[in-house]
């Protein structure tokens, strides 16, 4: 193995998120998000949505209430839209105090990394038994996908939109994603939660990743639905972590959430020298803190 390739790589890479670069997005006495600094200018023009400080983007204290915030940045996302700032996503995602709190607004999912607001999204292992092993059904992304196209993917994975529940979510998605009916997937176990904060190139990605897994009949066979995903191969779970340690084949975040299967049922062992190292930063949250 190359000196430099190992699991912990993939931690550290999706908390790459230096604070000083960002400004703090407020609602009222809220922080909601971050801005980068260079978003921030671009913000300036909505002086009558943002007010600007040496240290923060505060929406200005007129603007109250989860209808008239979703309004005014609705009006926003119009604008910068129209410069070629970001693109429209059409699906809405609701902001919250934390995870189960009060909405405080929504706003078009392609906004979400620009102004740096915490998402959620839902992550399924789909797994069968192989011979004495485990393998893993794995997606390969569409090569039209605006993020991480090719890349190997979980079998089902998806955004928590408005007005849904994570497991209604994980149910959705897997119908789409893989064609999973519903029957067999609400059999899936929540199997935890995985925190990353990233720089991105449109700004920060705050994310929370719901894990669930599902033992899949040995007579199915995934089948996308909604033009996401490829194809599907079905893969030894030590292959996909050998590829995990030793390649960028996957999606940055999939990285973890297969790292987290392999500690959790025995292929990641006390042994490997940075076992601990994982397991802090699996269970501990950010690396640059977790507020």
């Amino acid at each position: 193995m190359l000196a430099d390739m190992n699991y912990l790589r993939h931690l550290e890479a999706c908390n790459r998120f230096d604070p000083s670069r960002f400004l703090p997005l407020l609602l009222g006495n809220r922080r909601v998000g971050f801005v980068r600094r260079d978003n921030a200018r671009l913000l300036e023009p909505f002086s009558h949505v943002f007010r600007h400080s040496p240290d923060a983007v505060a929406i200005v204290d007129a603007i109250r209430g989860a209808a008239t915030v979703t309004q005014a940045l609705a009006d926003v996302t119009d604008g910068l839209i129209r410069a070629g700032v970001v693109k429209r996503r059409d699906e809405m995602f609701s902001v919250t105090d934390d995870w189960g709190g009060a909405s405080l607004f929504e706003i078009d999912r392609g906004l979400i990394e620009f102004f740096g607001l915490r998402a959620y999204a839902v992550h399924l292992n789909g797994w069968r038994r192989d011979g004495d092993g485990l393998a893993f059904w794995i997606a390969k992304r569409a090569a039209s996908k605006a993020l991480a196209p090719g890349k190997l993917d979980n079998m089902v994975a998806g955004g928590i939109g408005s007005g849904y529940a994570a497991r209604d979510t994980l149910v959705k998605e897997a119908g789409e994603e893989a064609g999973i009916p519903e029957a067999l997937a609400i059999r899936a176990n929540a199997a935890g939660a995985i925190r990353y904060r990233l720089e991105m190139a449109g700004g920060m990605r705050d994310e929370v990743l719901f894990v669930y897994d599902l033992e899949i009949p040995a007579d199915f066979v995934p089948s996308n639905t909604d033009g996401e995903v490829e194809d599907f191969r079905l893969l030894p779970a030590r292959e996909c972590l050998r590829l995990v340690r030793d390649t960028d084949t996957f999606m940055y975040d999939v990285n973890l959430v297969l790292i987290d299967f392999g500690v959790r049922h025995g292929l990641i062992v006390p042994d490997e020298p940075e076992y601990l190292a994982l397991i802090e930063g699996l269970r501990g949250g950010f690396v640059q803190g977790s507020n």
